[in-house]
């Protein structure tokens, strides 16, 4: 009878993580969109820090991260058990939240001298790291901080979304989907993050070398480098309106519908048809979102003065 017990405990275990696996893999992809900003936000917040000092500063906004998630998951956990009705309102905030934030950033892509903001802010690190009367510490301790609020708000949105995911499974597959998601993206996140930026390094090294081979191969990738993080960034952007503007339309089910209706009688085509209609929803929700915030600054800009 015990022999017997344990083997239905064991099967039971199986079958959960079973479960916990095939949900967690949904979740990730359902948070792609911010793990491509998360993962360029976070490359790009070491930038202007010594070489030496890259990965421990890395290191530290990690630790940082999993110290957000330890808030984050129980939070969110106690919300599904208590009040699940609030699990689709912080869905789509979640969504309009990504959308907001892509919207915003092509406005800053196309607003004039956004580029030489972009390039005298990075001279400005450069020059701050080679001053020798500036507190590095300091400076190193503002840059954490900087990048764990970041991380804060990105990791809130992929519980968020994470959960939504499964919001209609047990409380067990619950908690091992929210915490194999964290797990996985906070060190991949951090792992990639640690790996983009010494790939200059890397570069550097292979260029100084004998082997006319390995002087070639560090060429290439510090000509590649820059361009990863640009990639990342345009990648992360597009992401962010797909699966936000998924959140939502399927957030309202008549609209969902129709579009899940639309894209099944498309064939093989409706899969990207859905996907390039959610974006354009994402693109429109997130512009009008960008459109009353910079209305509601003006409109308290006077009472201000």
């Amino acid at each position: 009878m015990a022999g017997t017990s344990l083997l239905a405990l064991i099967d039971d275990i199986a079958t959960l993580l079973d479960d916990v696996s095939v949900m967690t893999k949904v979740a990730a992809k359902k948070t792609a969109g911010v793990l491509g900003d998360d993962l360029a936000l976070n490359a790009q917040q070491v930038t202007g820090v010594k070489a030496d000092r890259e990965l421990p500063v890395v290191w530290a906004v990690a630790k940082g991260s999993a110290v957000n998630k330890l808030i984050l998951v129980p939070a969110a956990l106690l919300i599904s058990a208590f009040l699940p009705w609030l699990i689709t309102p912080l869905l789509m905030l979640g969504g309009l939240f990504l959308c907001f934030e892509g919207a915003e950033k092509l406005l800053h892509k196309f607003q004039a001298g956004a580029a030489d903001d972009e390039a005298r802010h990075h001279a400005e690190l450069v020059r701050a790291v080679q001053d020798e009367q500036v507190d590095l510490v300091a400076f190193e301790k503002e840059k954490i901080k900087g990048a764990v609020r970041t991380d804060f708000i990105l990791s809130a949105e992929i519980i968020v979304i994470s959960l939504g995911a499964v919001a209609a499974a047990g409380m067990a597959q619950r908690v091992g989907v929210l915490v194999a998601i964290s797990v996985l993206m906070t060190v991949g996140v951090y792992g990639l993050v640690a790996g983009i930026v010494k790939l200059d390094d890397l570069g550097l090294y292979l260029d100084r070398q004998t082997a006319a081979w390995q002087r070639a191969l560090g060429r290439g990738i510090l000509v590649f480098a820059p361009w990863l993080m640009k990639a990342l960034s345009v990648l992360g952007t597009a992401a962010m309106f797909l699966v936000g503007g998924g959140i939502l339309v399927h957030g309202v089910p008549a609209v969902g519908h129709a579009i899940d209706a639309f894209a099944a009688s498309l064939g093989g085509w409706g899969v990207l048809v859905s996907s390039l209609l959610a974006g354009l929803a994402g693109l429109v929700a997130g512009a009008v979102v960008v459109g009353l915030v910079s209305l509601g600054k003006r409109l308290r800009g006077p009472r201000a003065a």
